[in-house]
């Protein structure tokens, strides 16, 4: 498969433009626990549309994101009903070619990556290799020692403390200077090794990226295998996924989205390629397409890797939205968010980076998911109104989902 990198914007803003977009792309971390208003709770678009959930009313719905001067440039939306797959888009794949957004091709997911790694440690926990309450003094003693109470638990659910690798001075520093740096994904957490828990474990909610990266060293040192090896084991091959892959360097595999910095009155820039993988890894460093992505979250959303006694320990939640905040009201749960819409719950993970912002959910049975990704990032600390705007589309589109 051909491999190819676009031309970095670093050639036409110099240093400006990657530090703005990694401040944006930094912007996904641990602040997001403070949702707008009420944690996950939109700010009134939710329902504005007074036409039906047809396809056409939905890709309306699509084009008024992409038309937007601070939209994306293209949308794609996947509904599975059962056997029957819908594909809903709006606007372009690549601004050079024009040509439109596809289900096959590939896309950074972002932090709905984090599903993934927490597929991974709930069917270790299956299996009976990792425990819930396991905690870091136990599998990972060489992790700081005030860390050690934290438990597998906490890491899923984010109520561990552990300060954000990604919010690191030096860790900036070096994606300032090098963003194609090639981290070593295993020591992520050295950037934070100095810093105490932010508050004792478990006594409340704060999206961390620290979080998953411990998450992942868990199940390696449970199993002794290479938690690349272990999504493929655990999670790929179940499902079938063929097009989802944990890169470790900045390229995409072709075909892909581009995905864009987007300012009103500009042409809008192609970041795809601007930062490596290796800085994100367990916590946001998948690749996938819109079709494997809606597989991977009717299988996870329904259980189906997983047996019902731990589907139950998932799905005990606690106050927080994921980052940006899913439709309707967000609670977490074992790396999966409860989004109560007005037209019933759902399942699933959300996530944003530089170029790309991603929802994936699915009903509780499995037999109904939906993925909608843009080709922008957009979060509440860069763009509160365009993320009103999408949240109030991802619950039109749940909504679609859920009426059939």
């Amino acid at each position: 498969m051909s491999l190819r990198c676009r031309r970095s914007p670093l050639s036409r803003h110099g240093g400006r433009g990657v530090v703005v977009l990694l401040a944006a792309s930094l912007a996904l971390t641990g602040q997001a626990g403070a949702a707008p208003h009420e944690p996950g709770v939109p700010t009134g678009r939710a329902g504005a549309h007074p036409h039906g959930n047809g396809d056409d009313a939905l890709q309306g719905e699509l084009r008024e994101l992409v038309h937007r001067p601070d939209g994306p440039p293209g949308a794609i939306a996947v509904l599975r009903e059962g056997g029957r797959v819908r594909v809903v888009r709006a606007g372009v794949a690549d601004t050079d070619t024009g040509r439109p957004p596809r289900a096959t091709d590939h896309m950074r997911l972002a932090s709905a990556a984090k599903a993934f790694s927490g597929a991974v440690a709930l069917r270790l926990v299956d299996r009976g290799r990792l425990r819930l309450n396991d905690t870091i003094a136990h599998r990972l003693p060489s992790l700081p020692a005030s860390w050690g109470e934290v438990t597998l638990r906490q890491l899923l659910n984010h109520t561990s403390g552990l300060p954000d690798y990604s919010q690191a001075p030096e860790f900036a520093d070096l994606l300032r200077a090098d963003p194609h740096h090639v981290f070593d994904p295993r020591h992520l957490l050295d950037f934070v090794a100095d810093q105490d828990l932010e508050f004792a474990p478990g006594s409340r909610y704060q999206y961390s990226n620290s979080d998953n990266i411990a998450i992942a060293l868990l199940a390696e040192a449970a199993t002794g295998r290479s938690y690349e090896e272990l999504l493929a084991s655990e999670v790929f091959k179940p499902l079938g996924l063929t097009g989802t892959s944990l890169p470790s360097g900045y390229r995409l595999p072709e075909p892909y989205l581009h995905g864009y910095g987007v300012e009103p009155g500009e042409r809008p820039e192609d970041v795809s390629t601007l930062f490596g993988a290796s800085g994100s890894w367990a916590s946001g460093g998948l690749v996938s397409t819109p079709a494997d992505f809606n597989t991977f979250m009717a299988g996870y959303a329904g259980g189906r890797l997983i047996s019902d006694a731990t589907r139950r320990q998932q799905r005990t939640f606690v106050k927080g939205a994921s980052e940006p905040a899913g439709p309707g009201a967000n609670r977490a749960g074992l790396a999966i968010f409860e989004y109560t819409t007005r037209c019933g719950v759902v399942y699933g993970h959300t996530g944003n980076t530089a170029g790309y912002t991603q929802l994936g959910v699915g009903t509780p049975d499995g037999r109904r998911s939906l993925t909608l990704s843009i080709t922008t990032q957009v979060s509440q600390r860069t763009n509160p109104d365009l993320l009103a705007h999408l949240r109030a589309v991802e619950e039109d589109f749940v909504c679609a989902l859920l009426s059939r």
